[in-house]
């Protein structure tokens, strides 16, 4: 099998691929999309052998870990036939998926049963009504009924993703390391991204980075710093007084992680996205559809594509647009 090929200019090993399966959502977090969205026509959103073949292609190329993302994963049809059909490819590490968790209750043991290994559940609050408010339309007691039935189906990996705004849940950054100690998960605190328009809040006003919610977190416990990777963005910590819960930051801003960037995304409409902060894609959706099977064109563009990834994403903590796409966009 062929391997290490996924390199770009830098000599960084591109060996993580995201893919979104959907961009659409149940869900209208404040921070990620419009309050009145307007999803892709499904006609432009590829279809489930297509993720698998681009799946397939990447992992003969080197990729060895997969996440599946949204939108909002779990409302995609054929969602668990598709994670049957990747976790089984040969020379793949790690199948994943970040979900916001509103149908875990649901399809937890049939997700677990597929092979997938790790789950990421979005949660930014543990009050209900201000749930709703930065979802918009999300209810926590799904979400919470879902983390339960994620633990019961067996999953040993969740992670909660925790987008942290100043204002608006700086405030419970305890009590969200708290319930993850008591659930014996792990939980990541994110620095807001500016991808999209969004008139809900400034971003500016509510930026909160990582050394400020490392400052919140040291005043009740001891935060050991750990070498710990799940070759993600995540930068992990220990707590001295309960080691099994793993603390992590992703810090775009603050603490930007571009040099050892080893990522690419695939959006639901079949744009191959380099870089998180950048416009630069690659439409694989067109060469599938001109390509007629001819794997080798299709390997070709993906190569090609690497050597166009650029060193570094100029995120700016500011209120203008910088990325026009919403992060439902992006596929997670």
């Amino acid at each position: 099998m062929l391997t290490d090929i996924l390199l770009d200019n830098f000599g960084r090993r591109i060996d993580y691929l995201r893919i979104s399966v959907t961009d659409r959502c149940d869900f209208r977090c404040v921070y990620c999309m419009a309050e009145d969205m307007k999803f892709l026509p499904r006609q432009r959103v590829l279809s489930l052998d297509d993720l698998y073949l681009l799946a397939e292609r990447f992992v003969t190329l080197g990729t060895r870990k997969i996440r599946l993302t949204g939108g909002e994963p779990l409302i995609r049809p054929g969602i668990l036939g598709l994670c049957e059909r990747i976790a089984i490819l040969p020379g793949l590490n790690e199948l994943c998926l970040t979900t916001n968790g509103s149908h875990l209750a649901r399809l937890a043991y049939p997700l677990f049963a597929t092979g997938l290994k790790r789950l990421n559940i979005s949660m930014d609050s543990l009050r209900p009504t201000r749930f709703r408010q930065l979802t918009r339309t999300g209810e926590l007691n799904q979400v919470l009924a879902g983390i339960d039935a994620a633990l019961a189906a067996g999953f040993q990996q969740i992670k909660l993703n925790c987008v942290v705004m100043k204002g608006r849940n700086d405030d419970e950054i305890l009590d969200l390391v708290t319930f993850a100690i008591n659930h014996r998960i792990d939980i990541s605190f994110i620095e807001e991204m500016p991808l999209g328009r969004i008139d809900e809040h400034s971003r500016v006003e509510s930026f909160c980075s990582s050394a400020e919610v490392r400052n919140r977190i040291a005043e009740r416990y001891t935060l050991i710093k750990s070498m710990e990777t799940t070759n993600g963005p995540s930068r992990y910590w220990r707590l001295a007084e309960f080691p099994s819960t793993r603390i992590g930051f992703v810090s775009p801003h603050s603490e930007n992680f571009c040099a050892d960037c080893n990522r690419v995304r695939i959006t639901a409409e079949g744009k191959l996205l380099l870089c998180l902060g950048n416009e630069a894609s690659v439409d694989l959706k067109k060469i599938l559809e001109c390509s007629l099977g001819d794997n080798l064109q299709l390997d070709q563009a993906i190569l090609g594509a690497m050597r166009k990834k650029p060193k570094d994403h100029d995120f700016q903590i500011s209120d203008d647009v910088q990325v026009i796409r919403f992060m439902n966009m992006s596929g997670g």
